[in-house]
């Protein structure tokens, strides 16, 4: 099957400004008190709930991944670009990074602690894709998952 072209567009995007990206975008330890705060609070709901690696989707450089090993969190990351993996794998040798697209991982449904979504969302609104999320109960009310974390932040529009 062909790959959808808004994966080709946001690989090509990506790799065009990934040099440029680094120089740019401020790593977490700049970041605003309250968004290092959100990811100081994920990694410590992750750790206390020991369910598995989190997935840094849209990883670009690696700097939230590198970030979220640093504060005790088994940590991956996977991105669409090349290149920007090329720049995570550079930084972060000890560190796992995956090329490839979040709209298609290869996991297993209990594989995952969580995910640090605040990029993602932004990402799939440039693809054009609409973002919904649900907990899906198993028979008796019970939850399938319920020590997945999950972090999302709205981005305050400039």
């Amino acid at each position: 099957m062909a790959e959808p072209s808004f994966l080709t567009a946001v690989r090509e995007s990506y790799d065009t400004v990934a040099a440029d990206y680094v120089e740019r975008v401020p790593p977490p330890a700049a970041m605003d008190p309250l968004s290092r705060a959100m990811l100081a609070g994920f990694a410590e709901l992750v750790r206390t709930a020991g369910p598995g690696p989190v997935a840094d989707l849209g990883c670009g450089p690696g700097r939230v991944t590198a970030h979220l090993a640093g504060l005790g969190v088994s940590a991956f990351g996977v991105d669409l670009s090349p290149k920007m993996i090329g720049l995570a794998r550079q930084a972060c040798p000890d560190l796992r990074f995956h090329e490839g697209s979040m709209t298609a991982l290869e996991l297993r449904d209990d594989e995952l602690g969580g995910m640090p979504l605040d990029r993602v969302v932004g990402l799939l609104e440039q693809a054009g894709l609409v973002v919904t999320a649900r907990l899906e109960q198993e028979p008796g009310g019970r939850v399938n998952r319920p020590r997945a974390c999950l972090l999302a932040r709205k981005h305050e529009r400039a």
